[in-house]
């Protein structure tokens, strides 16, 4: 059947001139290429009636893509495992370009233009990080913000550690040898303690802390040295009184043996002091003479107690003790300064499990205390070595 119906939307090809198709002349002589262009574009043009908005907005991010293509990235999270750092100092251009030579990124741009578009600005921490291979850019950027991806040397502390065996627990914590820690350590002056120091020891705060690999020996112990000028000063301590309230704090610590007793503990030490309470102003501590001696025996021998050549020698040496014997905590300088009220004289451990102590103010009193403290090490046979 012949449609009479005028053509609708449709003009039909009239040439200009008369002759075949081949002769170059007309409309049917136009490029191929703007011809591919054309039908390009009035494919998207359907593909917007078609698809509506949503239609729409998708071709119009495949036709920018096309015109101005972002720079490469990879996609997901990456495999496999890398270490990456980034240094003291590092901007953001500086991360970028490292994570592209690391092979983390695709690109210098795709990580440095995600940093330019994130509000608000990341900001980084020097350190050294475990990424992965061809990573997002955005997943790069969210793994060195995650503080669990932040490689570190945790070095854990306890109160009434020695310097010895802080030493030895820096050197297990980092791979730095002891001796290279000793010999960072000789240099005792330089890391700001009281003149009278003759070591670190004392002022190498117990604490537990976190260091990147690599960290130096010297700034290792800066750090700790550091912490406890300011758990002096934060306890009220001035400077000129810092090595005598660090020495009491450090007997306290090795003598005491739970924490409501420090403050007792101190008050005894302190009495002794005291020739009003105690003419002989020895302190007659076995844990001094240990240090001193070098042993880690809770008791010490007859022989020990009399030797004369051992500074730390309380039964023969009167007055203050000479210089610290461990690094003591918040707890032990904190009562070596305000020791509670009291007239004991000495005290005893009962209890080893419990810690249970007996202070006493006469000698009977303290006579009849190590008695019961016999009795139980005769009952605890595994604690009497």
């Amino acid at each position: 059947m012949t449609n009479t119906e005028p053509n609708q939307g449709y003009v039909p090809y009239e040439p200009t001139h008369a002759g075949p198709p081949s002769s170059g002349g007309g409309r049917r002589t136009r490029s191929g290429k703007r011809r591919g262009l054309f039908i390009t574009l009035i494919t998207i043009g359907v593909v917007v009636v078609l698809g509506g908005v949503g239609g729409g907005l998708y071709a119009t991010g495949v036709l920018n893509s096309l015109i101005n293509p972002g720079p490469a990235d990879y996609e997901g999270s990456g495999s496999g495992s890398v270490t990456f750092t980034i240094n003291e100092g590092d901007i953001g251009e500086d991360i970028a370009t490292n994570l592209y030579k690391a092979g983390v990124t695709a690109s210098f741009d795709c990580f440095y233009e995600l940093l330019l578009k994130t509000e608000p600005a990341p900001t980084f921490v020097p350190g050294v990080f475990t990424l992965k291979e061809k990573m997002s850019a955005a997943a790069a950027l969210e793994a060195l913000l995650d503080p669990a991806n932040a490689q570190v040397d945790t070095v854990a502390v306890p109160e009434g550690t020695s310097e010895a065996g802080i030493i030895q627990i820096i050197s297990e914590a980092t791979g730095i040898p002891e001796a290279d820690i000793q010999a960072e350590a000789a240099d005792v002056a330089s890391y700001g303690v009281p003149a009278e120091a003759p070591k670190l020891e004392g002022f190498l705060f117990p604490a537990t802390y976190t260091f990147t690999p690599g960290t130096t020996a010297r700034v290792i112990l800066q750090t700790m040295v550091d912490r406890c000028m300011q758990a002096l000063d934060d306890a009220g301590v001035a400077p000129e009184d810092r090595f005598k309230i660090i020495t009491m704090a450090s007997l306290i610590q090795k003598e005491a043996g739970i924490a409501p007793d420090f403050p007792k503990v101190s008050r005894v030490f302190w009495n002794r002091l005291d020739e009003s309470y105690w003419p002989t102003g020895l302190l007659e501590s076995d844990a001094t003479v240990a240090y001193g001696a070098g042993v880690k025996r809770v008791e010490t021998t007859v022989a020990e107690r009399a030797d004369e050549s051992n500074p730390y020698n309380t039964y023969v040496h009167p007055g203050p003790l000479f210089a610290p014997i461990s690094n003591p905590g918040d707890v032990a300088i904190d009562a070596a300064l305000h020791p509670v009220d009291g007239p004991w004289l000495y005290f005893v451990c009962v209890n080893y499990e419990t810690g249970e102590t007996i202070f006493s103010t006469t000698a009977d009193e303290h006579a009849a205390a190590v008695d019961q403290w016999g009795a139980w090490l005769r009952e605890h046979p595994e604690y009497d070595q």
